[in-house]
């Protein structure tokens, strides 16, 4: 990330700024103008290809999301943050995903909710900028809470480019991270956009169990297990079911694979070590779950938000592409009976998976 000029008047607020971020905890700190003309077309054309689905949050608000003054017409500058959540005590991803018995969950997802943790350092962050400043500052704060195109906003911020697989990437950091955003009424120099370094490197694409990146920089949502697992309430398609192995929660392939996570550095952050070992679980265990045992175990946690149903579909889907076993069996039919149609469903399309071996164990 190339520093601003040194000759603008707000040179050395800009360094105060980001010697603040890093004091209350983040990872790196960038800042850019709200000119976001550049992505504007190219967002606009994803969503015309109907690449979001069912997520029509993307289309609302107008062209909020890539006019920033029209969110907050006092915006001068924007100040994009980057938090890590790899933990180094979470059991290996690529183990977890090569034991089909096991449940695999999002590394993001693994700890605390990371909505209010940002969110406070980010108030923390414009509160200090404030008591550096003569006049009022008028600023919001975001955490995936208003129409924001975060990456974007990062990229020219300097903190990473947008990689084939469609995540930010840092080529000192890797893309184990979250962002967030703060908009401020000062003007602040701004920082050099981060350059592409993804090369002739294709691991991503070629790795996607759906083929969801479906070319180089664009994905289709639609195809995709974290939006299958996470952002989808209906019928997962059936075609799409074997692909998603023993993913219950989000997909992290793409980001397995990338070289530049090599560089990934560990979470300092105890709100994301793993919580109720969701990081090594069974898929029978999970599966068991009542609501009010998956209430009380997501509390705080980012998976609470899709609800018992959804988790119930998911694991049935995985029970289903696990290995038979008289124990699946067993916590499927436990589960032919309820509430939910949509339930019902995915654990009827499970044992169906195991009628050969069904028809040879006797229960």
């Amino acid at each position: 990330m190339t520093s601003p000029t040194q000759d603008h008047p707000n040179y050395k607020l800009a360094n105060e700024i980001k010697f603040f971020a890093r004091q209350l905890g983040f990872h790196a700190v960038g800042i850019t103008d709200p000119d976001l003309s550049f992505y504007e077309k190219k967002y606009e054309q994803w969503l015309d290809q109907g690449y979001h689905g069912e997520m029509t949050y993307l289309s609302k608000h107008g062209k909020k999301r890539t006019r920033p003054v029209q969110l907050t017409p006092e915006v001068k500058s924007l100040i994009s943050v980057r938090l890590d959540y790899f933990s180094e005590h979470s059991a290996n991803p690529s183990k977890i995903l090569n034991q089909p018995n096991l449940a695999y969950i999002s590394r993001y997802a693994l700890g605390r909710d990371y909505h209010k943790l940002m969110r406070k350092k980010l108030q923390r962050l414009a509160e200090r900028i404030q008591a550096q400043l003569d006049t009022t500052l008028h600023y919001r704060a975001f955490v995936d809470s208003a129409p924001v195109i975060e990456k974007p906003i990062a990229e020219k911020a300097g903190l990473g480019w947008i990689a084939k697989h469609t995540n930010l990437v840092n080529e000192k950091g890797g893309s184990w991270f979250f962002l967030g955003e703060l908009y401020t009424s000062i003007e602040l120099p701004a920082d050099e956009p981060a350059m592409n370094h993804c090369g002739q490197c294709t691991r991503c694409i070629d790795i996607c169990p759906t083929q969801a990146i479906i070319a180089p920089y664009q994905l289709d949502a639609r195809l995709c297990i974290s939006y299958l697992t996470i952002e989808f309430h209906g019928s997962i398609p059936v075609e799409l079911r074997p692909k998603l192995g023993n993913r219950i929660y989000g997909c992290d392939d793409c980001q397995l694979v990338c070289p530049w996570n090599r560089f990934a550095q560990f979470t300092d952050e105890t709100d994301f070590h793993p919580r109720h070992n969701l990081d090594h679980s069974k898929l029978i265990t999970l599966f068991s779950w009542s609501e009010a045992e998956f209430l009380s175990r997501t509390e705080g946690s980012a998976i609470r938000r899709i609800g018992h149903e959804l988790w119930l579909r998911n694991i049935a889907i995985a029970l289903g592409n696990a290995p038979t076993s008289s124990g699946i069996i067993t916590a499927l039919k436990q589960k032919k009976e309820h509430p939910s149609e949509l339930v019902r469903e995915h654990v009827n399309w499970a044992l169906t998976q195991h009628q050969d071996s069904l028809n040879n164990v006797s229960l």
